[in-house]
């Protein structure tokens, strides 16, 4: 496939050149698009050096699939452009995700979504990591309600956010100064910010509802209660997240461990008494999402669940899900071939 990354110079854009490597994709032609700052330089990819090229309508008509490691509103203005140009688009960005005509996926949840859709969206990171655990518990034992709070790392505020919670905190260790915040509302360094996206009318943010809304869409449970409170700490680029269940039917930490073993995409890491937990630590740079730290809720009876999970938000969060919707379009077209 002729396959155009645009925004590859971003956090999200390297980590999709990197992914379609490792995976092996059938890239025929790999063309990486930025701004005209960028455009000229050269960079070496699975697929030999590349030269970034700048961003236009009409430098990306010849593709096959464009991978967007965009803005909402960049993809707003050109994404149409080139599914009407024919070629397919995967959206990384919350431009389409809640449009009624546009799948949003997650491969291990609702693949068959993506159908012969022309341009599928990619959902949050924090939704992606959440509903591959979520899921198959909802299928094994049903969902009443779900609340959960996230941890989420620098990377969720790109390459820029990194840098920073980087630059500030070796201030505070080397130089002896306060942090400082350009990129985050509030210094990031040996702090944590309850603050992700802008806040909603009902108390929320943005950041929070796009989980509600978005883990209702893919799991296809319109109507499911869910609580979030996104929350940004000082790690680089692994969220964890911690979940609430209550089930329909009763659930045993026993039987959702088999469950969750058995999941695509999750790694069971849940031997507490050893000290063997999910950790951003050890998720960064893994595809799966660990799950641990199961156990029952005794606020909602036999029918209470709590867990810990951590997933790579560059990855499984953005670049890996991207790749794999991507993979499940080439099955479809080889079938219909």
């Amino acid at each position: 496939m002729r396959v155009g990354i645009v925004g590859a110079t971003g956090a999200v854009g390297r980590e999709l050149v990197d992914v379609l490597g490792r995976r092996a994709f059938p890239v025929t032609s790999l063309r990486l698009f930025a701004s005209a700052r960028s455009a000229g330089t050269k960079t070496k990819t699975p697929f030999g050096d590349v030269t970034i090229e700048e961003f236009s309508d009409a430098a990306v008509r010849d593709l096959d699939l464009a991978l967007l490691a965009v803005s909402g509103d960049f993809a707003k203005a050109h994404a149409p452009k080139m599914v009407e140009a024919g070629v397919t688009v995967v959206d990384n960005s919350s431009a389409f995700r809640l449009q009624d005509d546009v799948p949003l996926v997650v491969p291990e949840v609702n693949a068959a979504a993506a159908g012969t859709a022309r341009l599928i969206a990619n959902p949050n990171c924090t939704t992606a990591i959440l509903v591959v655990a979520l899921e198959p518990l909802r299928k094994a034992f049903g969902l009443k309600r779900v609340i959960v709070s996230t941890y989420q790392a620098a990377s969720g505020a790109g390459a820029e956010g990194m840098a920073e919670l980087e630059r500030e905190s070796r201030r505070v260790l080397v130089e002896g100064v306060k942090p400082a915040a350009e990129v985050f509302r509030w210094p990031l360094a040996f702090n944590v910010i309850p603050q992700i996206d802008s806040f909603q009318p009902n108390g929320y943010t943005r950041e929070e509802m796009k989980v509600v809304w978005e883990s209702r869409k893919i799991m296809g449970v319109p109507d499911l209660p869910i609580s979030c409170t996104a929350v940004r700490i000082p790690t680089m680029r692994v969220h964890a997240e911690a979940v609430t269940i209550e089930t329909e039917r009763p659930v045993t930490p026993e039987a959702a461990r088999e469950v969750l073993r058995n999941a695509p995409g999750v790694k069971l890491v849940d031997d507490p008494e050893n000290g063997i937990y999910p950790m951003p630590i050890n998720a960064t740079g893994q595809d799966d999402v660990e799950a641990g730290r199961i156990r029952a809720n005794p606020v909602f009876g036999n029918c209470g669940l709590d867990f810990f999970l951590c997933g790579d938000q560059l990855l499984k969060g953005a670049a890996l899900n991207a790749v794999q919707i991507a993979e499940g379009l080439t099955i479809q077209a080889r079938k219909a071939a």
